[in-house]
């Protein structure tokens, strides 16, 4: 579209409403300490432990100013009006993508914005185009999210499911055995949302290549604390949510290699998307307009790019350093209580799941509660790993940047006082 002469310059290039200067990346926890980034998130306000990051993460103060200047003095809708207001809008809107393709080291063009990784998820297996007469082939592991489940069952996918190991690790050793060249998709978390376990991207990446097969990343847990190069890891798609990286809910990405993106058809209909309409043939826009049917989710995107110019201020190395630690920490406390069980690698990123003999994870969460401690309980959305570690449910602590030791040591007290109870 054309863009007034009225129209901002500064928005061509840059992010242009309150909370979104890029600033000097990669400053680390030298800029401020962690009680200082506690202050700035509203919702972390008062003497609360949240240890729930790995469900949502809380916002800045940055991320919601950048959205209410967005949904107020600067509003308009995007991709149609030819006054001022409107271009400046989808100039920002379209450098929020931009920012979220520097983000993950690929290209605008490979950008899908969606409302978060499931229906990033659902979007690949409705369209990723069918393979002959044979029922498409898809290997999952024993912990993924439904996320990563579901949809694939809903769109009609064989699914294979490869075990793990006994720390729990996606166990590629049994992956290389189950493969072959019948499979179109490997389908895996970059980081589990239960476990903390890492997978081995590289190797995963050659087992697809080997086999013929694409490999989709849910990033959901590996965004807020790992380095993604989507280029240099060489998978073919990449799916994370905006809410976990402390930006707003309702938006996400999709990375597709642009090849792939080309080859898939639309799976929803509505404005935007086409290239012309008749009542008797529609032809579609180029990927990635083509699925991103009806008026887009502009204020969350201009959010997503806040958060992220945010995270990388602070840098994700130094995010993932100081929540390797709070993990380290954790694992070493709980180690002392006898009645705890740790599930997962020593080295989780951001989790530390656990379960306590003779205690059902939801009275373990609600006493927490009481000492003003926020964890996670239930299944956490993934049955299947449930049914694989033999327990009902588990105990989820999660670390954020703004997680501290005093965070760490609140848990410890209250588990300590959940084990008093129960022992009386």
């Amino acid at each position: 579209m054309s863009v007034p002469n009225s129209a901002r310059p500064e928005l061509v290039e840059g992010l242009p409403f309150a909370g979104l200067s890029r600033g000097k990346e990669g400053q680390g926890f030298d800029m401020l300490s962690p009680n200082g980034f506690r202050n700035q998130f509203p919702g972390l306000a008062g003497n609360w432990h949240y240890l729930d990051t790995a469900a949502t993460a809380q916002k800045p103060q940055v991320v919601l100013d950048a959205m209410t200047q967005a949904g107020g003095a600067d509003y308009a809708t995007v991709h149609r009006g030819v006054y001022a207001r409107s271009a400046n809008m989808t100039l920002a809107y379209e450098a929020a993508r931009r920012r979220v393709a520097s983000f993950i080291g690929g290209r605008e063009e490979e950008i899908v914005f969606v409302r978060g990784a499931t229906e990033a998820i659902n979007l690949v297996a409705r369209s990723f185009p069918a393979c002959g007469e044979k029922p498409r082939r898809v290997l999952l592991s024993q912990l993924e999210h439904h996320s990563n489940i579901v949809p694939w069952q809903l769109a009609g996918w064989q699914i294979d499911v490869c075990p793990l190991t006994a720390d729990g690790r996606i166990d590629l050793d049994a992956a290389e055995a189950m493969l072959s060249s019948d499979f179109d998709m490997i389908a895996l978390a970059h980081v589990s949302n239960v476990l903390g376990s890492v997978l081995d991207v590289s190797r995963a990446v050659a087992l697809a290549k080997k086999v013929g097969a694409s490999l989709l990343l849910d990033g959901c847990q590996a965004v807020p604390r790992l380095p993604v190069d989507v280029a240099a890891m060489g998978c073919d798609f990449y799916v994370f949510s905006g809410h976990k990286l402390y930006g707003p809910t309702g938006i996400g990405a999709l990375w597709g290699k642009k090849g792939l993106l080309d080859a898939m058809p639309p799976w929803q209909g509505g404005g935007s998307m086409i290239d012309r309409v008749t009542f008797e043939k529609t032809t579609y826009a180029p990927a990635p307009t083509r699925f991103e049917a009806g008026t887009p989710a502009i204020i969350e995107a201009i959010g997503l790019a806040a958060a992220i110019n945010y995270v990388a201020a602070i840098g994700i190395e130094a995010i993932h350093a100081h929540e390797a630690a709070l993990v380290k920490a954790t694992r070493d406390a709980l180690r002392s209580n006898n009645a705890i069980t740790l599930f997962g690698p020593e080295d989780a990123a951001g989790i530390v799941s656990f379960a306590m003999q003779g205690v059902h994870p939801h009275d373990v969460g609600t006493i927490l509660d009481e000492e003003g401690v926020a964890i996670r309980a239930g299944h956490h959305c993934a049955q299947p790993l449930m049914d694989h570690l033999g327990v009902p449910a588990t105990a989820r602590a999660s670390f954020g940047l703004y997680s501290t030791e005093d965070d760490v040591a609140a848990l410890v007290r209250g588990l300590e006082r959940v084990k008093r109870i129960f022992a009386q």
